[in-house]
């Protein structure tokens, strides 16, 4: 049997609508919104240069339908650089790319072969002595357990399964095409590229099942290095699995210990200290797209809530004075918290204690409910459902879903820090 090496690769979502860029501007920015094309084609690149023998990519390759050709004819031109270099491609799609989401298509270079929706199909590439073996989602929302159908595995070859799903469940994916892992292992295959799951992971070993994670973070829940997994298969068995790291930007959550800080100044100090060492840590020479999480039990805990817009321009001044294109920052958050509890600030005898009084007894006051609730349901219901359902702001959050406690206690704090003073 041949030895040969193949890139498995998963959830490139060409074309996404990156979340937390509307609006944005500048060169970070547009090199954000262009990072998933970046990323795939350094995949195509060092899959070239390193002179792989098969790419495969295991659903999830583009976003969902084109926008217009553009996206299509982006991808053939890296396919036709594989077809140049005589690398052949077996693609399978998922949720995102399903045969029903995808209006437009385009003829592919040769070196291509698509799984179909209609059922499992084997793919043989005899000169590599490789079956691979799978089926793309013919509609979004996959619920049956495709594996069970795969074919059986061709006698004398290294046999793929190629297969987009949650296994039994992952955190923060639909368990599209469900299946439990004897269900892969059972089936007899050398190599399971699976997709749909964004966190790398090498679920079991011989056979392997491995999910690659998506080859470039789009969000700053999809922070660390990402990219695709090189295989190395030697005598008709895995003999090395590595990590091929092609993202272009690396997304990074920044935790700022303000424990402690008496001044506004020294808050913006070690949050300078720590987005310098964040970049020098993590990125690793790439653009570095930062959220900043002030945390700890601070003094001037209610002037930082006060003065988001001035912690968001001194973050922002830190990035720029490291260089260009070294670090952006997406967000700042005050998750600190005041030395003394609301109770104590209550007992304050000045507007700052009435003002906590009067918020501590809101939530006990129904007329006030029933104001809240006339005023904010009607403008919750304006909003655009993606923004009420995907929304990390905690008092959007609490006043989309009617819960005006909640939002009376999130928004507090900054209200008495406006009161005494302190902030924009």
């Amino acid at each position: 049997m041949t030895s040969f090496r193949f890139f498995h690769t998963a959830d490139i979502h060409l074309d996404s609508p990156l979340r937390g860029l509307a609006g944005q501007e500048g060169a970070a920015a547009e090199r954000i919104r262009a990072a998933p094309r970046e990323a795939f084609e350094q995949l195509i690149g060092t899959a070239i240069d390193e002179k792989i023998d098969l790419l495969v990519i295991a659903g999830d390759l583009y976003d969902g339908d084109w926008r217009d050709y553009n996206t299509g004819l982006f991808f053939v031109s890296q396919m036709g650089r594989l077809n140049e270099a005589g690398i052949p491609a077996c693609v399978l799609h998922g949720n995102h790319d399903a045969e029903s989401r995808i209006t437009r298509s385009l003829t592919l270079p040769g070196n291509v072969h698509v799984l179909p929706a209609r059922k499992p199909a084997t793919v043989r590439l005899d000169e590599l002595g490789a079956a691979l073996h799978g089926q793309s989602f013919a509609q979004r929302a996959e619920t049956a357990n495709l594996a069970r159908a795969y074919p059986e595995p061709v006698d004398g070859a290294f046999n793929i399964g190629v297969l987009h799903t949650a296994l039994d469940g992952r955190s923060g994916h639909e368990t599209y095409a469900p299946c439990a892992l004897p269900d892969l292992i059972g089936r007899g295959y050398d190599y399971w590229a699976l997709g749909h799951v964004h966190r790398a992971e090498l679920v079991h070993e011989r056979p392997h099942v491995v999910f690659p994670g998506n080859l470039q973070g789009r969000h700053v829940r999809e922070t660390g290095p990402k990219g695709a997994v090189s295989v190395t298969v030697t005598d008709g068995e895995v003999a090395e699995l590595e990590w091929r790291y092609c993202d272009v930007v690396r997304w990074a959550v920044i935790r700022v210990d303000a424990d402690g800080c008496e001044r506004f100044v020294d808050v913006v100090d070690r949050m300078r200290a720590a987005i310098s060492d964040a970049v020098a840590d993590e990125a690793d020479g790439r653009l570095l797209a930062c959220r900043v999480e002030l945390r700890g039990r601070a003094p001037v805990h209610e002037q930082l809530l006060a003065s988001e817009t001035s912690l968001a321009a001194e973050a922002e001044a830190a990035a720029l004075g490291l260089g260009d294109g070294t670090a952006w920052i997406e967000q700042v958050i005050v998750a600190t918290e005041p030395v003394a509890d609301p109770e104590t600030l209550a007992r304050r005898e000045d507007a700052v204690g009435e003002l906590r009084r009067m918020l501590l007894d809101a939530g006990d006051d129904p007329e006030l409910m029933r104001r809240l609730d006339d005023t904010l349901a009607r403008l919750a219901g304006q909003l655009p459902a993606g923004v009420r359902d995907s929304t990390e702001d905690s008092a959007l959050k609490a006043a989309a879903t009617g819960d005006y406690a909640a939002l009376i206690a999130n928004v507090a704090p900054w209200l008495c820090g406006r009161l005494a003073g302190g902030g924009d």
